[in-house]
């Protein structure tokens, strides 16, 4: 398998969906109503959606045939080709549908390849809004903009990413006393929301905000994202040394059979190394 070849495939078919994005990122779109998830953002789909994921798969498809490589993309109905071959192109062209629709810059584009057994070898993120590109490749590190990530967490506040307001989340006072632990246990001053992203870029703001984290409870009901959402951040986060785990720790469940959702484990995304924090507190005390 020459991931090096196949992440410049899908470097190019995220660079391409995201010119797509632009050209319509000032104008009204018609928007559809499609099965989902409990959430309307999960409902919700629009033209744009459906061009960019023609583009993608104009760039992977070739790929699939070349390297017996299976297919899962939100707006294709699953095959299940992903659980006969060793891998597959995981697809999310336009993360963020609702807030494209509302004009609000927390919308992606993501392309991940996983291992039939779940594990991301490949993660591709483009941010078109910025005009940022993030992506990883197994064993290779992290990248931003074609240079190596590192990341320095500089804020001396905890960053709390979610999609909605915690105050219209379920469980906003567990997930209150969970991040006010994680502050205490820090020795930071106190905490900054940001919300309203999609989940693909909710968890790149997570690593450009830390010391950071997003989460999300198990749950019954269909939703929590799916595995498109997660998969290619995942393997960013991997390369980086950071956690992309489920609510209670464990490994994330990247290739679930019978649905594509995660809302049966919940995620937890987290940014904590404080390090750079600490030394940046003890030089202004010093100065």
């Amino acid at each position: 398998m020459d991931l090096l070849e196949l992440n410049k495939i899908a470097l190019k078919a995220a660079l391409s969906a995201g010119k797509v994005i632009q050209q319509y990122m000032n104008n009204d779109v018609w928007v559809e109503q499609k099965e989902g998830g409990t959430s309307h953002a999960s409902q919700v789909v629009t033209e744009v959606d459906k061009k960019c994921e023609t583009v993608i798969l104009s760039h992977l498809m070739p790929s699939c045939e070349a390297f017996n490589l299976a297919l899962l993309s939100e707006e294709t109905e699953d095959d299940g080709s992903r659980f006969e071959e060793d891998y597959f192109w995981c697809i999310d062209p336009m993360d963020g549908t609702l807030a494209f629709i509302n004009k609000y810059p927390g919308f992606s584009v993501s392309i991940a390849l996983v291992a039939k057994d779940g594990t991301p070898y490949i993660g591709v993120v483009f941010d078109p809004s910025t005009n940022t590109l993030y992506y990883a490749i197994k064993g290779n590190g992290a990248f931003k903009n074609y240079r190596p990530w590192k990341i320095k967490p500089t804020n001396t506040h905890l960053t709390y990413v979610t999609d909605r307001q915690l105050k219209d989340t379920p469980h906003a006072d567990k997930i209150k006393k969970m991040l006010h632990e994680n502050i205490k246990q820090l020795g930071l001053s106190g905490m900054k929301e940001m919300a309203g992203s999609g989940s693909v870029l909710n968890s790149i703001l997570v690593l450009e905000n830390g010391p950071a984290c997003m989460l999300k409870f198990p749950k019954k009901e269909k939703g929590g994202g799916s595995i498109w959402d997660y998969a290619a951040t995942a393997c960013i986060y991997h390369e980086l040394g950071l956690p992309a785990l489920n609510f209670e720790g464990g490994r994330l469940d990247l290739n679930r059979k019978g649905s594509t959702f995660m809302n049966h484990q919940g995620v937890f995304y987290a940014n904590l190394n404080i390090e750079n924090v600490n030394n940046r507190t003890a030089n202004k005390t010093n100065h």
